[in-house]
């Protein structure tokens, strides 16, 4: 077992005072205890405390696109041209490659505040489209890179089927990312099968529109309790084709026709009207939501009052890791209701006695993040993995804030490098990523400089 003891930690939803976090031999919180006088024996950390959250939402061959995005030469561009121009990532990278630009970001993660993160994987076959001999081989690669870095990893393979709801069929430049249910099930087992540490699995369904009703019907017969994700209601035209197509909204017939329950996670849901917002509410399914990347790409804005006040679990993602930080993604999740709305402070509560919106935010999705990566307890409490991170309140975003106001500053004021170290399972992650940047550096000169 290691001792520690921490001035303040972040516990059940706010500050506690003199706290002792004892870490048992399987990696696990045995003991968090406030108010204790140190003792001698404890490793006493110089500063406060927060668990570290689950990023619920990654594409991680994406980070080698991140920048590449940011002008345009015809009229309009949009999520669907910023699509076309992706898979062009997505049908040259190796299984070198993406373990070289996983492991950097990763890391990045990591120094961000992420202690697990939820792979949205359907990049599975070669570049021409036929399967590798061992068909997990880019999910190794993934695996591989996660442990490297020192992250938790949730993987999920994804049903992907066709490139539209009247396209029985993807497209060419799709090809990569072939599933069916069969497929996914089988990939998932193996994941699972392996035992790795810090890795389990779930599955994941692209969307409605790349997945027929049958399919994910099969996908769920039998599943057991693990994670369930799927992109939903992200844009207006996806709404519109599901509305064409099957007379319902994406949710509305998410609900309606596949049971969604608390495995579920809805990705993005930014179109939501109230109805959908309260059958989901009835499910107990979660969403995550991904305000770095719905900015990005164009989305739109989700109701998050309108969530939040119906009590659904919320995660948050980066997705395609434009940001890499969850201080900016809570810190936007606000700003772009503000905007919207016109006013302050949107997603506090002080009716409730959560005046504070980023106490709010970051109690959600503490919760909301480890239901999302399979985990029945996350956070500073006994029986959950033992992940904290260590906050450096000499940083210039935090120097000489008032204690009470710490974690307000942490995720409003100018964005800094806040935390100083980072703990997983039990153990602190190395700072020193040299080879990691190395690999990474070599992987983008070989991607961009081919083309």
């Amino acid at each position: 077992m290691s001792l520690y003891w921490a001035p303040r930690a972040w516990l059940g939803g706010g500050w506690a005072e003199r706290v002792l976090l004892r870490v048992g031999g399987d990696g696990q919180w045995a003991e968090v205890a406030p108010g204790v006088t140190a003792p001698a024996q404890a490793e006493v950390l110089p500063g406060p405390v927060l668990p570290g959250l689950v990023n619920a939402h990654s594409h991680a061959f994406q980070r080698a696109f991140a920048g590449l995005a940011e002008g345009r030469e015809s009229d309009t561009d949009d999520f669907w041209s910023w699509r076309d121009r992706m898979y062009r990532v997505a049908l040259r990278i190796t299984p070198a490659q993406l373990r070289a630009i996983a492991a950097m970001l990763y890391a990045e993660l990591l120094r961000g505040g992420y202690t697990q993160v939820c792979e949205f994987h359907y990049l599975q076959h070669r570049p021409d489209g036929r399967p590798y001999d061992d068909r997990l081989e880019l999910s190794w690669a993934l695996a591989d890179a996660a442990a490297e870095a020192g992250i938790g990893l949730t993987l999920l393979p994804v049903l992907y089927q066709r490139a539209g709801f009247t396209q029985p069929a993807l497209r060419d430049d799709q090809r990569r990312f072939a599933a069916d249910s069969g497929a996914v099930r089988e990939l998932q087992r193996g994941v699972a099968g392996a035992s790795r540490p810090l890795l389990n699995a779930g599955v994941a369904i692209h969307s409605l529109r790349a997945a027929e009703p049958a399919a994910i019907a099969a996908l769920l017969d039998g599943l057991g309790d693990v994670p369930v994700h799927i992109h939903a209601a992200e844009q207006t035209a996806e709404v519109d084709d599901c509305l064409q197509a099957t007379g319902r909204r994406p949710i509305e017939w998410l609900c309606a026709h596949a049971a969604p329950d608390a495995r579920w996670q809805l990705v993005h849901a930014t179109h939501a009207a109230p109805a959908e917002i309260a059958a989901v509410a009835q499910s107990g399914a979660g969403i995550v939501i991904c305000p770095s990347t719905e900015a990005n790409l164009g989305d739109g804005l989700t109701d998050m009052p309108g969530w939040l006040n119906a009590g659904v679990p919320l995660a948050i993602g980066s997705d395609s890791h434009v940001t890499r930080a969850w201080p900016e993604e809570l810190r936007w999740l606000d700003y772009g209701q503000r905007l919207q709305r016109r006013q302050r402070n949107v997603c506090a509560a002080p009716a409730e006695g959560l005046p504070s919106t980023a106490a709010r935010l970051l109690q959600r999705a503490l919760h909301g993040g480890g239901r999302a990566a399979g985990f029945g307890r996350w956070g500073l409490q006994p029986g959950a993995r033992a992940d904290l991170l260590l906050i450096d309140t000499a940083d210039a975003s935090l120097l000489g804030m008032p204690e009470d106001r710490l974690l307000d500053a942490l995720v409003f004021s100018s964005p800094g490098d806040p935390f100083r170290d980072v703990m997983v399972a039990g153990r602190w992650v190395p700072r020193d990523r040299t080879a990691v940047a190395a690999r990474f550096a070599a992987a983008m000169r070989a991607l961009w400089n081919e083309a």
